[in-house]
């Protein structure tokens, strides 16, 4: 759904191996992902689909107005300051766009070269340095910087496939030269030591609230661990000594996991060895560290079925490349490090020093001018000139000096030492609880199905362990892409009962993130009893009801599909009234799905309707989870009706409502068993029952 593993591929992970070819003596080790490595594969098989994707290289005269305008929003979603200015003419059109102000009358007004010469640098913004360097054709649409063809976009795509290719193949081979170690990840990255249990957040932080479901799955770790592994030595012919945990995040059950799956080595930071040790590591004015004897070392865990080795990263250092150097001239930056690491190093006296410096790989380099590669020049040549210092991958750095031990390690991450970021949040733990709810229906249910289907659910309940959903959740992060990721985790959660025969639970239609959508709301102004037949009858008959119409506009970038334009409610004597008015392209396009009503008072009513064929072809409706057996007619206590319109009639008798009280009514729109819409987006409708109407 969105572009950030091609982008940063572009960008990124070909240069970052390559650049070592230029000193031979600078050893590192690279973490790479199984779940990023297997989308990877998937795009050098010209594989992948992904909407941004296809419209970066589409045909500009195939091109829809809906399309121009993401393309519009897209193109533009980068550092402006290092990427978008490489490329004059790239700049000249987002001033353009920005002082139309609407991507959607920008659309209308750029021409079809304008459009070409987007698609083309939007794509070239991304390109490394080292590859740019290398390759003639792409060094050719460089210079060339307006007005490109198709045939010039044509192939800029087949360079974009080879970058795929040739990237992994530079690591690999980088690894064969004893430069590089590959290390890995669980497969999906899930935050271990919470996936094993959940309660071990309270260790690092006591107090914190945790969810109201316990997750224990141990052997949902060890399966990402073991996946991993395999998937690694698939991949490179050897499976990897080394793990890097998801955000750094450790406990004794993961390190004895980890054990049993033969990984030999693992990292976190600073904060978890001094909380384990009961230590701090303070900074001197001179640059050495008190207790840097323990920081500057590996220890050895010795709790496993065999010993696992253990670095933890200088904070400090590392966070100085990730958010300090980038505002530095290369050189300036450079030194400072160097300087650094032999202060840091002084720290343990006559002993050899192991200073761990580890950050997200490619996160860094979009905020350095030049991608960083002038900053690495210059810190690699300063350590390969350097006779009292060796870059080493952390395998050798394992046998370089004599190991502390540790029996016992604080549960905690990279960030603060604990979970927080995972965790405790309300919305961190409606996740967990829904996360929860999905593992045990797997459990329940996956006995006696369709082995693919089990193995198919299996990955959607890996997915869904993954850390990434949980670091947008919460008040911490946020972005502009929240409504993608919340819904993307509801998808993987709803596709795991779809898998096994079942229908998702209502509670995954509804946006765990709480995003803020001005919406319309026009409570009603008098009672209404509608002709439910499916159609606008006339005009009068829901004149007095409620309306609510969401709006979208301060959404995702990318823009969310509105495919209930408005919802009516309202209510006679005896009955609660609701119309939903459908969206053009989602009627002509979807032939059957299922509308939830769900009501909350005094008891919990919940009906649901699946239409097809441009009818409603079956209901079933529970108050309090109890099924209601009531008879067709006109008397029933609930009906529906679709033709243009859908539209619900809820006695409330049935409901368990009466005249007067205050309700709570959300409605959701179901595809193939994928929440693909609710109203309203922010939770529930508040519904007053009262007959006391002000007429104007």
């Amino acid at each position: 759904m969105m572009p950030w593993v091609r982008l940063h591929a572009l960008k990124d992970y070909y240069g970052m191996v390559a650049i070592l070819e230029e000193f031979p003596s600078v050893h590192v080790t690279f973490n790479l992902v199984p779940s990023l490595l297997a989308q990877l594969e998937e795009y050098g098989r010209d594989a992948a689909r992904e909407d941004d994707y296809r419209i970066a290289f589409e045909p500009v005269d195939h091109l829809t107005a809906a399309e121009k305008a993401r393309l519009l929003v897209f193109a533009f979603q980068l550092n402006r300051e290092n990427l978008l200015n490489r490329h004059p003419r790239f700049r000249e059109l987002f001033e353009r766009v920005r002082g139309i102000g609407s991507p959607g009358v920008a659309a209308r007004l750029l021409t079809a070269q304008d459009y070409l010469d987007l698609q083309v640098l939007s794509q070239l913004a991304w390109f490394d340095e080292i590859y740019l360097a290398r390759d003639s054709e792409v060094r050719r649409l460089v210079k060339k910087q307006r007005g490109f063809s198709e045939q010039d976009k044509a192939s800029l795509r087949l360079k974009e496939i080879e970058i795929f290719k040739v990237m992994l193949e530079a690591y690999a081979k980088a690894e064969a030269r004893g430069q590089i170690e590959i290390s890995t990840s669980p497969f999906y990255h899930p935050i271990l030591p919470l996936l094993s249990d959940s309660a071990v957040a309270a260790e690092s932080h006591p107090g914190v609230r945790l969810p109201s479901r316990r997750f224990r799955r141990p052997e949902d770790a060890r399966a990402q661990i073991g996946a991993a592994v395999e998937f690694h030595a698939r991949l490179f012919g050897r499976p990897p000594r080394g793990m890097w945990p998801s955000e750094g995040s450790l406990s004794d059950e993961v390190l004895r996991l980890a054990s049993e799956e033969g990984v030999e080595w693992s990292a976190t930071d600073e904060g978890v060895l001094g909380r384990s040790l009961g230590k701090s590591f303070e900074r001197r004015g001179d640059g050495t560290v008190s207790n840097g004897s323990e920081l500057y070392r590996p220890h050895r865990f010795s709790g496993g079925k065999r010993p696992v080795t253990l670095f933890f990263r200088d904070h400090q250092l590392s966070d100085l490349i990730g958010f300090v150097y980038s505002r530095m001239p290369a050189g300036a930056a450079a030194e400072d490090l160097h300087r650094r690491i032999h202060a840091a190093a002084r720290s343990t006296g006559e002993r050899p020093a192991v200073v761990s410096i580890i950050l997200d790989g490619e996160n860094a380099w979009e905020f350095f001018p030049g991608n960083g590669r002038e900053f690495l020049r210059a810190f690699y040549g300063r350590i390969a000139s350097d006779p009292g210092l060796r870059a080493l991958t952390a395998s050798e750095a394992a046998k370089a000096v004599e190991p502390g031990t540790l029996a016992h390690i604080v549960p905690g991450s990279w960030i603060n030492a604990n979970f927080d970021v995972w965790i405790g949040a309300e919305e961190d733990n409606l996740a967990w609880d829904l996360l929860a709810e999905a593992r045990e229906f797997f459990d329940a249910n996956a006995h006696h199905r369709d082995p693919a289907k089990v193995e198919l659910a299996r990955q959607e309940l890996w997915i869904a362990e993954g850390s990434d959903w949980c670091w947008w959740y919460g008040p911490e992060h946020s972005s502009a892409h929240d409504e993608e990721f919340d819904l993307l985790y509801r998808k993987h959660l709803s596709n795991i009962y779809r898998l096994l025969d079942a229908s998702p639970p209502d509670e995954l239609a509804v946006p765990i993130k709480r995003p803020r959508v001005d919406a319309a709301l026009f409570p009603p102004t008098g009672l209404i009893e509608p002709v439910l037949d499916g159609r606008v009858t006339n005009y009068f008959e829901w004149l007095g009801a409620g309306v609510y119409s969401p709006d979208f506009r301060s959404g995702s970038m990318h823009g969310a599909v509105s495919y209930l334009e408005c919802l009516y409610y309202g209510y006679s004597d005896r009955a609660l009234y609701l119309r939903l008015d459908f969206s053009t392209p989602f009627l002509a396009t979807h032939t059957e799905f299922e509308v939830r009503v769900s009501v909350n008072s005094k008891s919990h009513f919940r009906l649901h309707a699946k239409a097809r064929a441009g009818k409603v072809a079956s209901m079933e409706a529970r108050r309090d989870e109890v099924k209601l057996e009531v008879p067709p007619g006109e008397h029933s206590g609930f009906a529906a009706a679709f033709e243009r319109i859908f539209e619900v009639r809820l006695d409330f008798a049935t409901v368990g409502l009466a005249s007067g009280e205050e309700t709570l009514l959300q409605v959701s729109l179901w595809v193939n068993d994928l929440p693909v819409q609710v109203i309203p987006q922010e939770g529930w409708l508040k519904v007053e029952l009262t007959r006391k109407f002000i007429v104007w």
